[in-house]
């Protein structure tokens, strides 16, 4: 029997090693003990000579929701917002010298979209909604955007960060975010297919390519990953990160949302 503690499930077939995020409860969000057990399965089948490919997962109906405002809420009393161990993940993902593939049955949100971008390949059901919402509850895609802004189109990323509006698969295989869209019951299928094909590829060759493809480089993502965590806490402890998270934990609109014509009552706050 599975471990309630385990949020991270780990199996490896056949040269692919499929690391799962098992956080149904809260939708997969990126909480500590997530992401800390996420970089230790990501490092374990890097080191495994036997493994050639790495598969990003999920179970329940939600790839990803982001950061975990519970936690991030309860740091407040610190002064201080986890946005760091973020980094460190994303960073682990990009630098991966072994192809990483993200499979995407359901919804991601901020965190989650960040770390589908830092996968090397990306398939998502049609189905599946994504959404940047951060401006939504008062800060911004800062840490995430070092992996999402060199794979999105700019005009799609002015319009997705400003405006924080939802769109599907198709969406997102248009833009870049994802390799590839397909209905869901030929998800299965089509990360099968990529990975029958990456693990014919040469492993250091494979590894070489992927240095080839790095935009930005190791040295400026790490840099870069540093700066916009800062920039992040910063938001998260402004008063309008305060209110927007609040709102959202609260399912209220933020008091800075204008209210209908002739219904100040419908404003929240």
């Amino acid at each position: 029997m599975t471990s309630p503690d385990v949020l991270v499930r780990v199996a490896t077939a056949h040269g692919v090693t499929t690391l799962t995020l098992d956080s149904p409860h809260n939708r997969n969000a990126l909480s500590t003990a997530l992401m800390t057990q996420l970089l230790a399965g990501l490092a374990e089948a890097v080191a495994d000579d036997a493994v050639r490919v790495i598969v990003l997962d999920h179970t329940g109906p939600v790839f990803c929701s982001g950061a975990d405002l519970k936690e991030t809420a309860m740091a407040y009393a610190s002064g201080t917002v986890p946005a760091g161990m973020l980094g460190d993940v994303l960073a682990a993902v990009w630098e991966c010298p072994k192809p990483v593939l993200a499979r995407v049955a359901g919804p991601a949100r901020a965190g989650g979209l960040g770390l589908i971008a830092a996968a090397d390949l990306a398939v998502c059901a049609d189905e599946a909604t994504f959404a940047f919402t951060e401006v939504r509850i008062g800060v911004i895609p800062a840490v995430i955007s070092a992996t999402v802004l060199p794979r999105l189109h700019p005009r799609a990323a002015a319009a997705l960060y400003l405006t924080g509006d939802t769109f599907d698969g198709r969406r997102a295989a248009e833009i870049g975010l994802v390799t590839a869209s397909v209905p869901a019951d030929g998800l299965d299928d089509a990360v099968r297919g990529y990975c029958d094909s990456l693990v014919r590829g040469a492993p250091a060759a494979l590894a070489g390519a992927k240095d080839l493809l790095r935009r930005p480089a190791t040295a400026e993502l790490r840099a870069e990953l540093a700066r916009l965590s800062a920039v992040s806490t910063g938001y998260f402890l402004s008063d309008e990160g305060r209110e927007g998270v609040m709102a959202f934990r609260e399912r209220r609109l933020a008091r800075w949302v204008p209210a209908p014509d002739g219904d100040p009552g419908e404003q929240a706050g």
